[in-house]
């Protein structure tokens, strides 16, 4: 999305969302999750005495992990299709202008869309049912910090081999126009709405997954610095990530807007120049595989929590019924671009149909996610016990001044700007004209 729409703009746009909006939600769920102990939707059962509103709100959650999860798992897939051919060697008959190329006919497979998304739900689904804490957690503490390191190494290659001043400009110098008009001049809050609800995506609000960790949270873990610690990193990562994709597809003076195939664009061409690079390529893509993991355990998580708490079915069967109905959804998703290319669910202000697989996205990201959000945040302003949000940032965890000023934004900042771009977003989609455009 920083490609697609200009660059320093839409990356400053995001920072500001993350650490106006989405860092005090993100507080907020962890709070009510710890406080209740339960799934999203027991949470608001538990601190609204089965209040069926509140109880929806976090159902609501529940269902946007259930899509999300069916075309993330598609997503993944991409990174163990890459993995692959790294191992058998598949690209080193390939040369600059037929390696971007190679992202294009594996979308186009429907045969080996479905197979990788069924192994990485597959594996998915096996996790979560023998197991996260035992063996998951090990692997974490050693892969999550060397994917880190890599992406290091990336970053440091780019700035030396790559355009370094081309895409250090485009991603820190903002073009504002760019924000809210189009190629053609025209007026759209497209960007400034995909900014927000790439916030919501990157840091799981509104999808029950913080309020599940919430959950499990410690009394003496400190609310506000896990939190931040969490938004903080996720954010470094995403800018080193994507300063060394920059790099990289200036050099070879490609173009910056093509969607979510771009690492698969750009970095094999890297890969394919740099001493060792097969090996780094068949590292990098195993360890972003098992970042994709981990992700899609915390969004199954939470829906088999809700089976679990909810509905006091055991962890296998709520794992093997959870899973199948997502695995079997992500089959539309794995099918988008290829058998089911011309089908189309949602459609933009001029009617132009989205693939089934966009559709989702858009759905889960621009509405689902923010409109969880806001919720949450009207209930930490206005609906809470008083007393609970003291005790769970006060007490032997933070100041005075950080819980009034959090509570200032809970209440008023955080959802009134969701709000207004909830308008714009519903406004733009439908085509109403309520803003001119």
């Amino acid at each position: 999305m920083t490609g697609k729409y200009g660059g320093g703009a839409f990356v400053l746009m995001y920072l500001g969302f993350v650490v106006v909006v989405v860092y005090p939600i993100l507080i907020a769920e962890i709070i009510i999750g710890r406080e209740a102990r339960r799934n999203p939707v027991g949470t608001f059962s538990r601190l609204t005495g089965r209040n069926p509103f509140w109880m929806c709100v976090g159902l609501m959650g529940v269902v946007a992990g259930f899509v999300i999860l069916s075309y993330y798992s598609v997503i993944a897939g991409w990174t163990l299709d890459y993995f692959a051919k790294y191992v058998i060697n598949f690209f080193a008959d390939k040369n600059a202008e037929q390696i971007p190329a190679v992202f294009g006919d594996l979308v186009s497979a429907p045969g080996a869309q479905i197979t990788w998304h069924t192994i990485f739900m597959g594996a998915t689904i096996g996790i979560v049912i023998f197991g996260v804490k035992e063996g998951l957690e090990r692997w974490v503490e050693l892969l999550m910090p060397a994917l880190f390191i890599l992406l290091l190494i990336l970053l440091v290659y780019g700035l030396w081999k790559g355009d370094a001043g081309a895409a250090l400009k485009f991603m820190f110098y903002p073009d504002w126009g760019k924000l809210v008009t189009n190629e053609l001049g025209e007026y759209t809050p497209r960007p400034m709405l995909e900014s927000m609800g790439q916030a919501f995506f990157s840091l799981s609000i509104g999808m029950g997954a913080m309020i599940t960790y919430g959950s499990y949270l410690g009394d003496d873990v400190r609310v506000s610095t896990t939190a931040a610690t969490v938004a903080i990193l996720d954010t470094t990562v995403a800018i080193i990530a994507g300063i060394a994709i920059y790099t990289i597809l200036f050099a070879y003076h490609l173009e910056p807007a093509q969607g979510p195939g771009l690492v698969f664009k750009v970095l094999p061409l890297a890969f394919a120049s740099m001493p060792g690079g097969r090996f780094v390529a068949i590292v990098f893509f195993i360890l972003l595989g098992f970042a994709a993991l981990t992700s899609a355990i915390s969004l199954l998580e939470v829906v088999v929590a809700f089976f679990i708490d909810e509905l006091k079915w055991k962890r296998r069967f709520a794992t093997l019924i959870a899973g199948g109905v997502i695995y079997v959804l992500g089959i539309f998703s794995a099918l988008s671009y290829n058998r089911l290319n011309g089908v189309t669910l949602l459609h933009d202000k001029n009617g132009e149909g989205m693939s089934i697989l966009d559709s989702m996205d858009l759905l889960a990201n621009n509405y689902m996610l923010p409109l969880g959000g806001f919720f949450i945040a009207l209930f930490l302003g206005w609906f809470i016990n008083e007393e609970i949000k003291k005790r769970q940032i006060l007490e032997g965890q933070g100041g005075e001044f950080f819980y009034r000023a959090w509570n200032i934004v809970i209440k008023f900042i955080a959802p009134v700007a969701v709000a207004i771009l909830l308008v714009f977003m519903i406004d733009f989609h439908l085509g109403l004209g309520i803003f001119g455009g």
